[in-house]
């Protein structure tokens, strides 16, 4: 009873000292494929009405190249609604997309 007892004890202790588990950054890579600069881009959790901050903030995406994306809201979340603004005089309009980011390593816009 005495070694039920003492490994009881150890494991609330290791219970108690354990952190509690964070969200971590999602990360992927976003490819412009198309012949426009994007110019903004936007993410946001699905269910969540309001678009978060423009991601590129100063940066622009130029045709064919590639830019690393990091969202670190700090949410436990892998669906989100996504926003692609293009350069002003551009044939391209304002398009949206929802993708499970977690499974994609790369998203790719196409015209």
């Amino acid at each position: 009873m005495r070694k039920f007892n003492v490994a009881l004890a150890l494991s609330a202790a290791v219970l108690c000292m354990s952190a509690p588990a964070q969200a971590e950054d999602l990360v992927f890579t976003l490819k412009n494929g198309t012949q426009s600069t994007l110019t903004r881009f936007y993410t946001s959790p699905v269910g969540v009405n309001n678009w978060e901050d423009d991601v590129f903030g100063q940066n622009v995406l130029n045709p064919g190249e590639t830019m690393e994306i990091t969202i670190a809201d700090g949410r436990d979340v892998c669906k989100y609604d996504m926003k692609f603004e293009f350069e002003q005089g551009s044939d391209l309009d304002t398009t949206t997309d929802t993708q499970d980011l977690c499974e994609m390593g790369s998203y790719t816009i196409h015209e």
